[in-house]
């Protein structure tokens, strides 16, 4: 998979925990307190510990290692976490835009010596419990993790890993399959058209079929000119074909060498045996060499430069006329020095992070585009960093007023400096990210580090974030102008800058596809009779291969008797606050306390259902109370470790045309600020703004440009929620909250010049959902911490009593029933309408402005309690792993399909090409 590095507005580089908060589950024994019984020098299983680094603030020990006889570095991260991983990383630095470290990425996982089968690698998805598998290929490494909760499967996976990146087969056939060919149209007849085809050809048409990533991959090209970053890693479309097998195999002989490698474990897992495993099936077998895959520093410009770059148009952006993007890229210092990194990354966020930011201030809210550049804010991905603003959904005639506004935003930094309570709320949201826990938090770690850990920076220095924030707070403290001389350093005096525009092409598409066929023509002209029998004989032998059974006997697989025969229970305590139901859970939250509730849909008219995602994106975000959304928005910084509101729609267990609709409430915050978090919550329910237009319109176009930009990468996931449409009542409400009917809807709302109409629906809207009386709640904190919890619940629920309106059902065909999941048939309702399905086939065809197809299938079977639904989900992963992928990805050459079954009672098909 091509990972596109780039930096996300509000997500700077220190940011590295994400997924889901769920409670942490700790191991009897502690794994980081025996790892701290390594000593320097040490000798395990060929390799030399180097360090050992106890890590308080993210509840784990480093240990930094290296491999006596080739040099491959390694860190271990012992942890009290079953979800152990393993990643090993290779810097791959090209020198042209043929694709090479990505087509191999690809090819290494086609089998390999000890396991010779085609695509191990998917094979294996059906053979082990792993919790994640993939591979990614940055601008300069390639990466390769897993993670799995069961012991047997570490150690399974690590073989099939280890065997594919050091002893891959790298047949001409994988090539030709997950690269590039020349195929017939028809590979059974020699007479229809030559195509190309290749997976990762196609893959990368469809990446930069996505003008974000398109813009993106320009930006980094003409910023770092001189060196690998000049070049596209994931391959240059038109550059694909001229990549030859002879290249990919010596650039896997140069560069996948344990001397350019870096490994990394993670968990609760002995060190030892990892060390063992991966001596004796993999290291043992090389000695050092001088991999000389180092990247140079990128030489500084004597003066800023400007360039241009086209697209295609998006139909669905939120304002046809405004469709250009500008910004200004800075190069900064090398990433290796981790406290400069810290200081630059911080800096990032207070620049453009929320609407208390300056640029915030200065670019968004006078509306002059729809929202930030895709590549906005600090960026660590390369060996040298940068940082970017700008504006996409902009006017062509605004270019030098945006051009302007960042120059004199830039002065007004360092003459005014930030407000020290920003910088304090930037600082708690650095100890909340350091104090969550999360469930892919070694996947994480790994991609935190992996960067710095490249160019051979200190992997553990990046783990010792406190130590950075105190060494940051000293420094300001004796010079209180520091961020504003940093300011000054790296923009106002850096002639190392790029202004980048890009802009709508009404023949981009055309030209993009008349570019391809000369380069097919260019291929097709230099062949002689004997070469076009040749390529329809060895396609023939390819589609033979593709189309023969393979056999899997070679890899491992685990045994019933290999699995835990039960699964941890997490106990939970069913109470009430007041008359709402509260769910109480006890866990090792390290400090934090979670709270969700859901609050019921039941009563909303139907004509303001469309207005419910738009509803959840701005309720947290107009102000509240005596709070204007500039300081709710400081208060949530200072106080809160985020506040969300989402819509839901949950299908019901036991019956297809049963469902439960609702808004879910989430935030978090340290235990000292429980009561701060409950003030928030009342006020939001209580006296939620609505009345500022302004700030509701840049609220909106922001989520239209949003949703029109996730529409390119995200398209097999709205072709699947279309399907399903009409198969459910579910679906119906599904669509019209997440598919192609919220996006349009947003573009209509987002192109009306009058939104007096929105903001008269928000507070009808408000009364419905933000109503205790249709809620449910939980709470998860550490056991010292459930009681206040439950008292600040209590106390929330008595201040929004107000809010407590019984109201009827407004839809006729639909009835209240009990929900029994509580206990109490009067706490919760569930939707259930009369039962009416009638199947019938239908056609929905979207045409989208970029050569991607999104297709699906869907069919409507049974609810998850049935007999059949574990069948039936077995049967989606046995149709993808054993048909779908080989008929649609090796055979069609397309990026990907399947086949889902989902909670909902779909079965879907699905794929991208």
């Amino acid at each position: 998979m091509f990972r596109l590095t780039k930096t996300v507005l509000q997500k700077p580089r220190h940011v590295w925990f994400n997924g889901q908060q769920q409670a942490w589950r700790l191991r009897s024994s502690s794994a980081r307190e025996k790892a701290l019984e390594y000593q320097p020098g040490q000798k395990i299983h060929s390799f030399t510990v180097r360090e050992v680094a106890a890590v308080p603030d993210l509840c784990l020990t480093a240990v930094k290692l290296t491999h006596d006889k080739t040099g491959a570095q390694y860190l271990h991260a012992a942890r009290d976490d079953s979800n152990n991983l393993f990643s090993v990383q290779f810097r791959t630095t090209p020198r042209d835009s043929t694709g090479v470290p990505h087509i191999l990425e690809h090819t290494v996982l086609c089998g390999s010596k000890k396991y010779p089968c085609r695509d191990p690698f998917f094979k294996m998805l059906n053979r082990s419990l792993s919790t994640f598998m993939n591979a990614f290929t940055a601008s300069d490494y390639t990466m390769y993790p897993f993670s799995t909760q069961n012991e047997k499967d570490f150690q399974n996976l690590l073989s099939v890993y280890l065997d594919a990146v050091f002893f891959p087969c790298l047949r001409k056939q994988d090539f030709w399959q997950e690269g590039w060919r020349l195929e017939n149209e028809d590979p059974t007849d020699p007479s229809s058209p030559l195509v190309f085809k290749g997976v990762v050809f196609n893959e990368m048409k469809g990446v930069f079929s996505d003008n974000e990533r398109l813009y993106a991959q320009h930006l980094q090209n003409k910023l770092y000119p001189d060196h690998t970053y000049s070049v596209v890693s994931g391959g240059e479309p038109l550059a694909i074909p001229d990549l030859t097998w002879e290249q990919l195999k010596q650039f896997h002989t140069t560069h996948y060498h344990p001397s350019n490698a870096r490994f990394f474990t993670y968990g609760d897992l002995p060190l030892e045996n990892h060390l063992k495993q991966i001596q004796e099936e993999a290291l043992c077998n090389f000695d050092r060499i001088d991999p000389n895959t180092e990247v140079p520093s990128q030489p500084h410009w004597s003066r800023p430069r400007e360039d241009h770059v086209t697209c295609s148009p998006d139909a669905l952006a939120p304002d046809p006329a405004k469709q250009n993007t500008l910004c200004m890229s800075y190069l900064l210092g090398d990433i290796t020095d981790a406290f400069e990194g810290f200081i630059l990354s911080l800096l990032s966020s207070l620049m453009v992070s929320g609407p208390n930011s300056p640029f915030y201030k200065s670019l968004i809210e006078p509306k002059i585009g729809s929202d930030f550049a895709s590549v906005v804010g600090y960026d660590g991905s390369t060996k040298e960093a940068s940082f970017s603003i700008g504006l996409q959904g902009m006017a062509e005639q605004d270019t030098e007023r945006v051009k302007q506004i960042i120059g004199q935003t830039i002065d007004q930094i360092i003459e005014n400096g930030f407000e020290d309570v920003r910088i304090e709320a930037l600082l708690h949201k650095i100890e909340i990210q350091i104090k969550h826990q999360s469930t892919n938090f070694g996947l994480s770690l790994a991609s935190y580090i992996a960067s710095s850990w490249n160019h051979d920076g200190d992997p553990v220095d990046l783990l010792r974030i406190s130590n950075s924030v105190a060494k940051f707070r000293q420094a300001l403290k004796e010079n209180p102008r520091l961020l504003q001389e940093k300011v000054k350093y790296y923009f106002k005096e850096n002639t190392h800058r790029l202004t980048l525009r890009m802009s709508p092409d009404e023949t981009y598409l055309e030209k993009q596809a008349k570019a391809e066929e000369e380069k097919l023509q260019e291929k097709i002209s230099a062949l002689t009779d004997s070469d076009r029998k040749e390529i329809y004989l060895k396609c023939l032998e390819l589609l033979e291969a593709q189309s023969k059974s393979q056999d899997a006997s070679s890899l491992p697989a685990l045994k019933v008797s290999d699995i835990q025969p039960t699964i941890p229970i997490t106990v939970v305590q069913m109470s009430t606050a007041g008359y709402v139901p509260v769910q109480y859970c006890e866990q090792p939250t390290n400090g934090l306390v979670y709270f969700r509730a859901m609050c019921s849909l039941n009563t909303l008219p139907e004509d303001l259902r469309v207005y419910v995602p738009l509803f959840c994106s701005i309720i947290t975000k107009m102000g509240c109370g005596a709070l204007d959304y500039r300081q709710q928005a400081q208060q949530m910084e200072l106080r809160i470790g985020g506040m969300s509101v989402s819509a839901q729609v949950i299908p019901n267990s036991t019956q297809l045309d049963t469902f439960e609709q609702g808004i879910l409430l989430f935030s978090s915050c340290l235990e000292r600020n429980l009561p701060h978090m409950f003030k928030l919550w009342s006020d939001i329910f209580n006296s939620p703004h609505f009345d500022n237009e302004e700030r509701l319109r840049v609220l909106v176009m922001m989520a239209a440009q949003e949703l029109a930009n996730g529409i390119s990468h995200s398209g097999h996931m709205y072709a699947m929620t279309r399907a399903g449409r009409h198969l459910t009542p579910a679906g119906e409400l599904q669509e019209t909250f997440d598919g192609m009917e919220q996006v349009k809807f947003m573009k209509r709302i987002a192109e009306m010049p009058d939104l007096s109409q929105v903001i008269r629906t928000l507070p009808r809207i408000k009364k419905h959902l933000l109503n205790p009386q249709n809620m449910r709640c939980a709470i998860n904190a550490t056991p010292q911490k459930i009681s206040d919890s439950a008292t600040q619940l209590e106390s929330f629920i008595k201040d929004v009593a107000e809010n407590r309106k019984e109201r009827k059902p407004v839809r006729a065909n639909i009835i209240k029933v009990p929900l029994d999941l509580l206990d109490d048939s009067s706490l919760s309702r569930k939707l259930i309408t009369e039962p009416n399905f009638q199947p019938c086939q239908m056609k929905t065809f979207f045409q989208m402005p970029f050569p991607v197809n999104f297709v699906s299938k869907s069919i409507r079977t049974v609810p998850f309690c049935h007999q059949d639904f574990a069948s039936l989900c077995i049967l989606a992963r046995m149709m993808t792993a054993k048909f779908l992928h080989g008929e649609i990805r090796e055979k069609g050459g397309a990026y990907g399909g399947g086949a889902r079954m989902g909670g909902s009672g779909m079965f879907s098909f699905y794929s991208y090409r």
